[in-house]
C-alpha cells in the first residue's frame, strides 16, 4: 500500500481567563482573524508576532453557559469556538481516518492550566474530544451492523512519569514500570500493557473512571503531579470484513501532554546539576525529535531524529514523521502574566506542523496474503479455461492454494474466538466494577467520607474513604479490620483515629503524626464539620463530607487545591494584606499577586522537601521566602517581587538561597533520590550529584539606602543607615560617609556648599565614598566563623564595588574608601543625585565560599588599564564615571 504524504495538522486554542488572571486584572494579548493567531508583548505592544495554523479556536469570550451548564456561542455571529466545533474539526476527521484503516493520533500541548485536559476529556456538560470520539464510534458500529463485517475495539491508559510507564488498567503494577520494546513489525510498543476489548461507550467510560483513580492514586504514591507526567489513550479499531477476507486496523492515540511551563536553564542559576532530569526529559526530548522532522521537511539532509532517547518519544515515533494522520492542539492562555508562555507554546506548534508523516492504510499480513491468493487462483482458472491439456497440473496447484485459503479462514475465525473469549473476561471485570460503584454510591448516602482534592482538577473527588460507625485507623498500615489506608509523603503507618460516635465525628493525630484542619496544625482530638480541609502528612489533602442531613446544595468546587494552599499560607501570616501594602482602590497589585499564586503553588512543594530530606537524613532545612519583598531601587520604587528558597544544613548551619526555577528542578531530582531509596533502600549519593546539596556561597543579607541629594549641594553626609531584609527587618547598622572633595581628596568646606545645584553643570565634581564601620551584623549572632562584604554600583558605572572581608566580628571594621570623578555633570548626572540613592548590599561570607571579587580587576588586567589606554594607576587614583 502506497504511503500518503501529509503535514501534521495544528490547531492552536486560546482559552477564557481563569480566577487568578482575573484578580490580577490581566490584559489579553491574544488576537485571532480566521487561521491566523497574533500575540502581543505586554511590555511593547508594538513587538507583535503572527502565525498561522491549520485552525485558530477562539473560545476566551463571546459566550453563555446553558441551562444544561454547556458552554455556547453568546450570539449567532459569535466567534466563540466551543467542544463540538473543535470536535467537528479535529475528532470528526481523526474518527474518519481511523475506519479507512489510517492510524491517528491527537496531542495535547501547552503550559498547566491552559486548557488542555478541558481540550481533551472536558467536563459533565461540556465534553471533549476523547468522550466524543468513543461515542461517536460506537454509534457507527451499532448504525452499520453487517453480517459481513465485524468490528473489534480495545482500549488501554496509561501514563508516562519519571521515564515509567505505568499501566492504568492493570490492578497489578509492575516495580519500576512496564518496558517498551521495539518489534520489526510493530515498531515500539509496551510489553505487557493491557488491552481491554469493548461493545458499548459506557464500558469505556467506566474504564477512564477506572484508569483516573488510578492516575490518583500512581501520583500520590509516587509524590507526583499529573500535570508532571503524559497521559496516552489508544483506541484500537479492528474492522473484519469476511466477505472480502479483509481486515484493517487502525489505532486513535490520545495523549494529554505534560504541562510545558518555561522554566530558566539551571546553568544560568549556576546549578551544577543537569536540568534534564528523568522528568523534565520527556518534553525536552520531545521538542528536539520535533525540531528536528521539522528541518528534514525543509530539505536538510543526515538529521539525526532522537526518539530513542525517552519513552514518550518511542511511543510516538509513528505518530511523528511515521505511519500515523496526527493532529497537535495547543492550548494557551491569553493573560500578559503568561506571555513567555505563551509565546514558547506557538513556536513549539508552528515547528511541529512543518512534519510530515507518510500513512499506510494497515492491513496485517495474513490478510494482504489472502487478498494475493485470490487473484492467483482467478488468474490460475483463466489459465485453466484456456489450457485444457495442462488442467491437472495446474488443478492441484489450485487445490494447494485454496487449501491455504481455508487456513488463513480458520485463522480469522481463531482470533475471533479469542476475541470473545477477552470480551467475556471485560464483561466480568464490568461486573465486579459495576457492584463497587454501586456499593460506594450507597455509602455516600449513609456515612461521613472524605474526599481527596488533587492539584490537577481531574483527579480531584476520585479517592473516598468511608468513616462509619466506631474507630477507624488512618495510615500506611492495611493490617487492621477498621483501617483507613493513605499513602503519601509523610504518612505512618499509624497517622490519626476517626471516630463516629452520636453522630459526631472527630479527627485525632497519633504521636507527631502531622495532621492539618482548615490550616491549623492539630495536636489533639478535633471534632469535623461539613467542609472541613484536612491535610494529612506532607500533603495529602482531603475534604470532609458530613452526614447526609448536613449536605446542601452549595458548591464544593469553590474548595480547589489552591484554598487549600492559600488558607494554609494564610493561617502561617503569609497573605495578601501582608505582601500587597500599595493596593489602590481595594484592586490587588498583580504584580504581587502573581507572587502570592507562586507562594502557594511552591509552598507544598518545600514541605515535601524538607520530608523527604528528613527521612533521607540529609539534615537540610527548606523555607520559602519572597525576594525583595520589602527592598525598593535607587529611587525608592519597589522591586520586583520573586520567590526564593532558603535553605541551611541544620548541624554545619550552611547556607543557600535557590531560586525557584533551581528549585523545582532540585525538587524533581529528590525525587527520583527519594524513589531509589523506597524502592531499593539506599542513598547512597555522590555529593556532587546530590540535590540536597550545593557548594557553599555567598549570601545576600539586606540592603541599605543612603540618599545622594546632599552631594548635588556639595555637603558631606555622615550618615547610619540600616540594612533591611527582604521582610523588612533590620540585619545590621553601616556607618557611611559621602564627602565632597578636591581633585586631591581634600574635603570641601563651608564656602563649598551650593545654594543652586544647577551651578555644577558642566563643572567638574569630586566625591568619596568612605565605607566605615558595620555593627549588630546578626548573620555573626549565632555563628562566629563567618563573614560580611559590603557592595555598591555607582550611576552608570559598569562596576561593583567591594569592601575587604571582614570574618568573625559583629562589628566589623572596613575602612573602604573610593574617589569618584565627573569630568564635566550633565543634567542626567545632576537628576541621579538629586533623585536617586546609593543602594549598598550587604552580603554574608561563610566557611569555604569565596569572597566576592572587586570589579576592578579581570583575567587579562586591570579595568583601568583598558580606560587609560594602558597607563598602569594606583587602586586609590580617582574613578571616572
Amino acid at each position: 500500500m502506497a504511503a500518503n504524504k501529509d503535514s501534521v495538522k495544528v490547531a492552536v486554542r486560546v482559552r477564557p481567563f481563569n480566577k487568578r488572571e482575573k484578580d490580577a486584572s490581566s490584559r489579553c494579548i491574544i488576537s485571532m482573524n480566521s487561521n491566523t493567531t497574533t500575540i502581543y508583548d505586554p511590555r511593547n505592544p508594538q513587538n507583535r508576532k503572527t502565525f498561522t495554523f491549520d485552525y485558530a479556536y477562539w473560545s476566551h469570550s463571546e459566550f453563555i453557559k446553558s441551562k444544561d451548564g454547556m458552554l455556547v456561542p453568546g450570539e449567532p455571529n459569535s466567534r466563540y469556538a466551543d467542544q463540538r466545533k473543535v470536535y467537528q474539526d479535529l475528532g470528526q476527521g481523526m474518527l474518519e481516518n481511523s475506519w479507512q484503516g489510517y492510524n491517528a493520533t491527537l496531542l495535547a500541548y501547552g503550559q498547566t492550566g491552559s486548557g488542555k485536559s478541558y481540550s481533551m476529556i472536558g467536563n459533565t456538560a461540556n465534553q471533549g474530544i476523547i468522550p466524543a470520539i468513543c461515542k461517536e464510534l460506537f454509534k457507527e458500529t451499532g448504525e452499520n451492523r453487517d453480517s459481513n463485517r465485524l468490528h473489534q475495539v480495545s482500549f488501554s491508559m496509561l501514563e508516562i512519569y519519571n521515564e515509567q510507564v505505568v499501566d492504568l488498567l492493570s490492578k497489578s503494577k509492575a516495580p519500576g514500570g512496564l518496558k517498551v520494546r521495539e518489534d520489526q513489525q510493530r515498531g515500539f510498543y509496551v510489553e505487557g500493557l493491557k488491552l481491554v476489548p469493548c461493545e458499548s461507550y459506557g464500558q469505556i467510560e467506566r474504564l477512564m473512571e477506572q484508569g483516573t483513580r488510578a492516575r490518583t492514586t500512581a501520583s500520590t504514591n509516587m509524590n507526583a503531579c499529573s500535570s508532571r507526567s503524559h497521559m496516552v489513550i489508544t483506541i484500537q479499531l479492528k474492522q473484519i470484513c469476511t466477505k472480502e477476507n479483509l481486515t484493517k486496523q487502525s489505532n486513535i492515540n490520545l495523549v494529554d501532554l505534560a504541562g510545558s511551563e518555561r522554566q530558566r536553564s539551571s546553568g544560568s542559576e549556576g546549578d551544577r546539576l543537569k536540568e534534564g532530569t528523568a522528568v523534565n526529559l520527556s518534553l525536552t526530548t520531545l521538542g528536539n525529535v520535533i525540531s528536528s522532522l521539522a528541518d528534514v521537511a525543509v530539505g536538510r539532509k543526515s538529521v539525526h531524529i532522537p526518539y530513542r532517547d525517552s519513552v514518550l518519544t518511542k511511543l510516538l515515533q509513528s505518530a511523528l514523521g511515521g505511519n500515523s494522520r496526527t493532529v497537535m492542539i495547543a492550548t494557551v492562555s491569553p493573560a500578559d502574566i503568561c506571555y513567555e508562555e505563551t509565546l514558547s507554546t506557538l513556536r513549539y506548534a508552528e515547528r511541529t506542523k512543518k512534519i510530515q508523516n507518510q500513512a499506510v492504510i494497515n492491513e496485517s499480513p495474513s490478510e494482504r496474503l489472502v487478498k494475493e491468493l485470490k487473484a492467483e487462483n482467478g488468474r490460475l482458472l483463466l489459465k485453466l479455461s484456456r489450457l485444457g491439456q495442462d488442467g491437472r497440473g495446474a488443478e492441484d496447484e489450485t487445490q494447494g492454494l485454496r487449501e491455504l485459503l481455508a487456513q488463513n479462514e480458520l485463522q480469522i475465525q481463531a482470533t475471533q474466538a479469542l476475541w470473545q473469549q477477552h470480551l467475556e473476561e471485560a464483561h466480568r471485570d464490568w461486573e465486579q466494577q459495576y457492584t463497587a460503584i454501586t456499593q460506594e454510591r450507597r455509602m455516600m448516602q449513609a456515612f461521613p467520607y472524605i474526599l481527596n482534592i488533587n492539584e490537577d482538577p481531574q483527579l480531584s473527588g476520585v479517592v473516598k474513604h468511608f468513616i462509619q460507625e466506631g474507630e477507624w485507623e488512618l495510615g500506611l498500615s492495611d493490617r487492621a479490620s477498621n483501617a483507613i489506608t493513605v499513602k503519601g509523603l509523610g504518612i505512618l503507618d499509624k497517622h490519626a483515629t476517626f471516630t463516629n460516635i452520636d453522630g459526631r465525628v472527630a479527627i485525632d493525630p497519633c504521636g507527631e503524626a502531622k495532621v492539618i484542619v482548615n490550616g491549623t496544625p492539630i495536636l489533639k482530638g478535633t471534632e469535623l464539620k461539613h467542609l472541613d480541609r484536612i491535610i494529612l502528612g506532607s500533603n495529602s489533602t482531603f475534604l470532609y463530607i458530613g452526614f447526609p442531613s448536613e449536605r446542601s446544595d452549595e458548591d464544593w468546587g469553590r474548595l480547589d487545591y489552591d484554598f487549600f494552599q492559600s488558607e494554609l499560607a494564610m493561617a502561617e501570616g503569609f497573605d495578601m494584606d501582608k505582601l500587597d501594602t500599595s493596593s489602590k482602590n481595594g484592586k490587588a497589585n498583580p504584580s504581587v499577586l502573581a507572587v502570592f499564586h507562586d507562594y502557594i503553588k511552591v509552598m507544598p512543594m518545600v514541605t515535601e522537601a524538607n520530608q523527604m530530606s528528613q527521612e533521607l537524613n540529609k539534615a537540610m532545612e527548606f523555607k520559602l521566602e519572597v525576594k525583595n519583598l520589602a527592598m525598593c531601587d535607587s529611587k525608592g520604587h519597589d522591586l520586583e517581587k520573586e520567590i526564593t528558597v532558603k535553605v541551611t544544613h541544620k548541624e554545619t548551619k550552611q547556607v543557600w538561597v535557590w531560586s525557584k526555577a533551581k528549585f523545582i528542578n532540585r525538587k524533581f531530582l529528590m525525587e527520583e533520590l527519594y524513589q531509589r531509596h523506597v524502592e531499593e533502600d539506599t542513598v547512597c549519593v555522590d555529593r556532587e550529584k546530590d540535590p540536597f546539596w550545593d557548594p557553599v556561597d555567598c549570601v545576600h543579607l539586606g540592603s541599605a539606602h543612603v540618599w545622594l541629594q546632599s552631594l548635588a549641594f556639595c555637603i558631606k553626609l555622615e550618615e547610619q543607615v540600616e540594612f533591611l531584609n527582604s521582610e523588612g527587618r533590620e540585619e545590621a547598622i553601616l556607618q557611611i560617609h559621602l564627602v565632597p572633595c578636591t581633585p586631591t581628596g581634600e574635603v570641601l568646606g563651608e564656602d563649598d556648599i551650593l545654594i543652586d545645584p544647577t551651578e555644577l553643570l558642566g563643572r567638574r565634581l569630586d566625591f568619596q565614598i568612605h565605607v566605615i564601620q558595620g555593627f549588630g551584623v546578626k548573620w555573626l549572632k549565632e555563628i562566629t566563623d563567618r563573614g560580611v562584604q559590603i557592595g555598591y554600583s555607582v550611576y552608570n558605572h559598569s562596576h561593583v564595588f567591594y569592601t575587604e572581608c571582614v570574618w568573625n566580628h559583629m562589628n566589623p571594621t572596613l575602612e573602604h574608601k573610593t574617589h569618584f570623578t565627573m569630568l564635566s555633570v550633565s543634567q542626567d548626572f545632576l537628576n541621579y543625585l538629586q533623585t536617586n540613592a546609593l543602594v549598598v548590599d550587604l552580603w554574608g561570607l561563610q566557611e569555604a565560599s569565596s569572597s566576592l571579587t572587586s570589579a576592578l580587576l579581570d583575567e587579562k588586567g586591570s579595568w583601568f588599564d583598558r580606560v587609560f589606554g594602558g597607563f598602569p594607576l594606583p587602586f586609590s587614583s580617582p574613578e571616572l564615571l
